[in-house]
C-alpha cells in the first residue's frame, strides 16, 4: 500500500487544468521526483501535496489520512523552496529551531535535536553564524536541516538546488540522496533538471501539460521512454521515421525486426551514445561537424534518415572528419520503437 497516494488528483484554474487527473503512488522511505518544463503542473502538485493550493478534484491520502481538512501545518511535512526562506534576522540554529519551537518541543531536547540536524547537514560550528555570512551552498544545507529536524513524514523540495552553481549543485545531489538514505525519509522533489532527477531518484514521475507521461526508474524512462516528449526531454535522442508491419521495421532500405503488434507509421528512438560507427551495415551518413567535449565527441551527422547526432567516449582513437563519409549502427535492445506520435517498445 502506497505511503502517500494521489487519486486522480486536479487543479483548475478557470477553465485552465494545472494538473489533470493525476494517480501516484509513493512508498514509505522513496524518492521520487516530479519532472518536467516550466508550466507542466509539478510545482502545483507539490503545493497540493503541502496544503497550499486546494484540489479541484480527487483526494491526497497520508499513510490512509485525508489530507483535504488537514492544515498545511498539522500535516507534518518538511518543505525546502527554491528561495530557501531562510529568516535573514536568525542564526543558523534559530532558523533550524524555529519548527520545533512553533511545536513546544522543550529547549533542552530542541538544542540537541538542532545540533543533530547541523551535523546531519555538515554545519556542525555553524549554530551562530548568520545567513547574510554563509554561502549558497550553506544556505541550502540550513534550509535543509531545518526541514528534517521536525522528523517530518514526507520532506518536499522545490527546486532546492538550482540557485547553486553545477559544482556545487552536483555536490549537494550526492549529500543530499546520502542523507534521504540514512534517514529512510519519504521525499518528493521537484525539478526541471533531467541530471537532477536522475541522480537523486528512486522513480522519476514525467509531467507534461498537467499529466503523467511516464513513471518509472531512471534508466527506465531514460532507455525506454514511453512517449516522443520522453524521450526528448531526458536527455539528447535521435528519432528516425519508418513503417512497421510483419514483425520489422523499414527504416531508408534497413529492414529491422519489430513487435509483431505494431504496424504502420513507427517512430525509432536511439540514444546518441548508443550508437556506434562501423565499416558496413547500419546508416549511411556524413559527418557535418565534430565538437570536442573532454572526456566524448560529440558528432553531428546527416544520415540517409534524417539528421542525428553521434557521441563517441574519447579513447584517444581517431574520429572521423568533417565531411567524412560514414556508416552508424546500433543493438535492437538500445532502441525503442513506438507507433508515431503514441508509444510503445
Amino acid at each position: 500500500m502506497s505511503y502517500l497516494d494521489l487519486d486522480r488528483v486536479t487543479k483548475r484554474f478557470g477553465d485552465y487544468a494545472a494538473v489533470n487527473g493525476i494517480a501516484l503512488g509513493v512508498t514509505k522511505g522513496e524518492f521520487v521526483s516530479l519532472l518536467g518544463p516550466s508550466g507542466c503542473g509539478k510545482t502545483t502538485t507539490l503545493q497540493m501535496i503541502a496544503g497550499f493550493v486546494e484540489l479541484s478534484e480527487g483526494a491526497i491520502r497520508l499513510d490512509g489520512r485525508d489530507l483535504a481538512r488537514v492544515r498545511p501545518a498539522e500535516r507534518g511535512l518538511g518543505i525546502v523552496f527554491q528561495s530557501y526562506a531562510l529568516f535573514p534576522h536568525m542564526t543558523a540554529a534559530e532558523n533550524v529551531a524555529f519548527g520545533l519551537e512553533m511545536r513546544g518541543v522543550a529547549r533542552a531536547e530542541r538544542e540537541a535535536r538542532v545540533g543533530e540536524a547541523l551535523s546531519l547537514v555538515g554545519l556542525k560550528g555553524y549554530e551562530s553564524r548568520y545567513p547574510r555570512r554563509m554561502s549558497g551552498g550553506q544556505q541550502q544545507r540550513v534550509a535543509l536541516a531545518r526541514a528534517l529536524v521536525i522528523r517530518p513524514a514526507i520532506l518536499l523540495l522545490d527546486e532546492p538546488l538550482s540557485n547553486l552553481d553545477a559544482k556545487l549543485r552536483e555536490e549537494m545531489q550526492i549529500e543530499l540522496r546520502q542523507i534521504q538514505r540514512n534517514l529512510g525519509t519519504t521525499t518528493v522533489l521537484v525539478t526541471h533538471d533531467q541530471n537532477e532527477a536522475m541522480a537523486l531518484s528512486d522513480r522519476i514521475v514525467v509531467m507534461n501539460r498537467g499529466v503523467i507521461e511516464q513513471i518509472g526508474t531512471p534508466q527506465q524512462v531514460y532507455e525506454a521512454p514511453a512517449s516522443a516528449f520522453v524521450a526528448q526531454f531526458l536527455g539528447k535522442t535521435n528519432e528516425f521515421a519508418g513503417v512497421a508491419g510483419g514483425g520489422r521495421f523499414t527504416l531508408a532500405g534497413l529492414s529491422l525486426p519489430a513487435p509483431p503488434q505494431l504496424s504502420g507509421p513507427v517512430t525509432l528512438s536511439v540514444r546518441p551514445e548508443r550508437m556506434r560507427f562501423a565499416a558496413e551495415g547500419g546508416l549511411g551518413a556524413r559527418v557535418i561537424a565534430r565538437i570536442f567535449q573532454g572526456n566524448h565527441w560529440l558528432t553531428q551527422l546527416e544520415t540517409e534518415a534524417g539528421p542525428a547526432i553521434l557521441i563517441a567516449q574519447n579513447s584517444g582513437g581517431a574520429v572521423p572528419a568533417e565531411g567524412e563519409r560514414v556508416r552508424i549502427v546500433w543493438a535492437p535492445e538500445d532502441a525503442t520503437l513506438r507507433p508515431s506520435g503514441g508509444s510503445g517498445r
